[in-house]
């Protein structure tokens, strides 16, 4: 475990607000430009989760190597054509940057990504 800030992963959550009745478009859109983050050889992953909280809202998860390649990221103009593709759909959102502790690999973690589609 690392104990000084920013010595290890680093992690972006984003809360959107999409528009009604654009979620389907903006999840495929999502899917569509997402290699734009996750070809960046300091990100980790990237995740979009439908949440429970109501209709249109996404949290969007995303892990960097550490703060200062995400920060470059975010200034980038990679990132700057990533966000122009996801903006129309927003109605609002937030965004909390988190420096990872801990990590406790699940059981289940060694499952390929083909092996967890089939299980949705």
């Amino acid at each position: 475990m690392n104990s000084n800030v920013g010595d290890g992963p680093f992690r972006v959550v984003l809360r959107m607000e999409i528009k009604p009745g654009a979620e389907s478009d903006f999840e495929r859109t999502w899917l569509e430009v997402g290699d734009s983050v996750t070809s960046h050889p300091a990100n980790l992953g990237q995740w979009l989760s439908r949440s429970d909280e109501g209709p249109g809202v996404y949290y969007i998860v995303s892990d960097w190597v550490d703060e200062p390649h995400f920060r470059e990221f975010e200034t980038s103009n990679r990132h700057l054509e990533h966000r122009k593709k996801l903006h129309p759909f927003r109605s609002s959102g937030s965004m909390d940057t988190q420096h990872v502790v801990a990590h406790l690999r699940g059981a289940a973690s060694t499952r390929d990504h083909a092996a967890w589609e089939r299980a949705r």
